[in-house]
């Protein structure tokens, strides 16, 4: 699976602020931002961002992910704190 293609899964699915994709084809790191993670716990945030993506785990197209979930707000602060 490309990058760019899991990112508009993402993007479609979750009607995310952004989503950041990189990764090796089957080995995925994510970082998306949404209002929907607002007052959200990390595993939920999880839940949600797996959800999309469980027909293409299943079939082996994504093999791991590595979830970084964040609103718009917190997402402004860790650009700012770690330079994104």
């Amino acid at each position: 699976m490309e990058n760019k293609e899991l990112e508009a899964v993402l993007m479609q699915s979750l009607d995310l602020q952004e989503a950041h994709v990189t990764g090796d084809g089957s080995h995925f790191q994510l970082i998306v931002v949404g209002e929907q993670f607002t007052d959200m716990r990390r595993l939920k945030r999880e839940q949600a961002v797996y959800a999309p993506l469980m027909e293409y785990i299943a079939d082996n197209r994504i093999h791991a992910v590595n979830i970084r979930a964040f609103s718009p707000d917190e997402w402004a602060r860790e650009r700012k704190l770690n330079g994104f």
